[in-house]
């Protein structure tokens, strides 16, 4: 069977893509908007399109960059860039302590703390020999046993659910729960700004990939609301750890469960090797231009990035991990798109307009994250611009 090239960068990214948000990110936007949550699903997915955009342009503008903050630096300068990083690192610690909460979860309910730390460590270890190897198996499993939970939820009548208390969140939540299920998009740097290492693809297979990836996200992940949501209803499922697990139970589907914890598990760690990866990128970005100190081998970017994951996953629930993690993602790219909207009319592929929609979206639905996460968030953004300044002066000192 021939592949395409169009076909080859949606299966690429949606191994980096089909993580925490399709597995845990339902109950936390239903908590915030109850059944409007799935009306927040279109306004995540612009975002997403147009941030994908932007990386994707500027990616070819600078291929040899590492990262966005390299595209920051090099279109705003140097303290745009230092906060941008510091904002991608505190989101990439915040969805990895998120996928380590869900790998507990839906694979070791009954030692979560262990299994997460676990995970994260593997991962580290591993993750370069698991990049290499995603692909087509990762999105075929995955996709196919997320279907078989849509499925089971629309066949299988509901349970009454009318004991359960009815939950006060309603259309107010709305912009809150598109906030969170932002993240639910965000593995499309692997095609749009592949690493060095990885495979790179030409403007025209990105015209028709970029909407593809975008689109078949959106429909699995609509799907799957509508679904759990008829299982569960909006109470049961704003308070579930593991909302497609709930929702097999309550259709009568506990045989299924070990395919579920199969597919969960091949999705988290394709998913946080992408993640560890992508905060390894912009910390050796940051070695490069100075701002941190300069390391001969590989390893200590891994540990460092491991070790924000792990204190994020140890110090906050995964609730609010994801919402960290999805609040700093769209910080960061409310960067990245600002950078893109002032590259050069021959750099483009996408309208300039399409930046400035990415930017005007990434900052809202930052500022629309529950409270708790914006100031843990912001405090972090903070700390981490205070040390990556504190790095360059001493490096220049020195």
């Amino acid at each position: 069977m021939t592949v395409t090239p169009r076909a080859g960068a949606v299966v690429l990214a949606l191994g980096a893509t089909l993580g925490v948000g399709v597995l845990t990110g339902l109950a936390p936007a239903a908590a915030l908007a109850g059944p409007w949550f799935l009306f927040a699903l279109p306004l995540a997915a612009l975002t997403a399109l147009c941030c994908a955009y932007s990386t994707a342009d500027q990616h070819r503008a600078y291929p040899d960059a590492p990262g966005g903050y390299a595209y920051i630096r090099n279109q705003l300068g140097p303290w745009p860039a230092r906060i941008g990083a510091s904002a991608h690192l505190v989101g990439r610690a915040g969805v990895a302590a998120a996928l380590a909460g869900a790998f507990g979860a839906y694979v070791f309910p009954a030692d979560r703390t262990l299994a997460g730390l676990a995970l994260l460590i593997g991962t580290a270890a591993l993750g370069r020999h698991v990049r290499g190897r995603v692909g087509w198996a990762v999105a075929v499993l995955v996709v196919g046993v997320l279907a078989l939970v849509a499925l089971v939820g629309f066949t299988v009548p509901p349970p009454d659910n009318s004991a359960v208390p009815a939950t006060a969140a309603g259309f107010d939540g709305i912009m809150g729960a598109a906030s969170l299920l932002f993240i639910a998009f965000t593995g499309f740097e692997r095609v749009t700004a592949p690493h060095p290492d990885g495979k790179t693809f030409t403007a025209k297979t990105l015209h028709v990939a970029i909407p593809a990836l975008i689109g078949v996200v959106f429909i699995l992940t609509a799907v799957l609301g509508v679904s759990v949501l008829r299982q569960l209803g909006p109470s049961r499922l704003g308070l579930s750890p593991a909302p497609l697990r709930d929702a097999l139970v309550a259709a009568d589907g506990r045989a299924l469960l070990p395919v579920l914890t199969l597919g969960a598990a091949v999705a988290i760690v394709a998913a946080l090797s992408w993640v560890l990866a992508s905060a390894r990128r912009t910390l050796a970005g940051l070695a490069e231009t100075g701002d941190l100190p300069a390391v001969r081998a590989g390893w200590p970017l891994d540990v460092a990035g491991t070790a924000l994951a792990a204190a994020a996953f140890l110090l906050l629930p995964p609730t609010t991990a994801l919402a960290v993690g999805a609040c700093g993602t769209a910080f960061y790219y409310g960067f990245t798109n600002a950078g893109a909207r002032v590259l050069l009319h021959e750099d483009r592929t996408w309208p300039m307009r399409t930046a400035c929609i990415g930017l005007g979206l990434s900052v809202l639905l930052a500022m629309s994250a529950p409270a708790e996460a914006l100031v843990i968030t912001a405090a972090g953004i903070a700390v981490g611009t205070g040390l990556l300044a504190l790095g360059h002066l001493r490096q220049r000192v020195g």
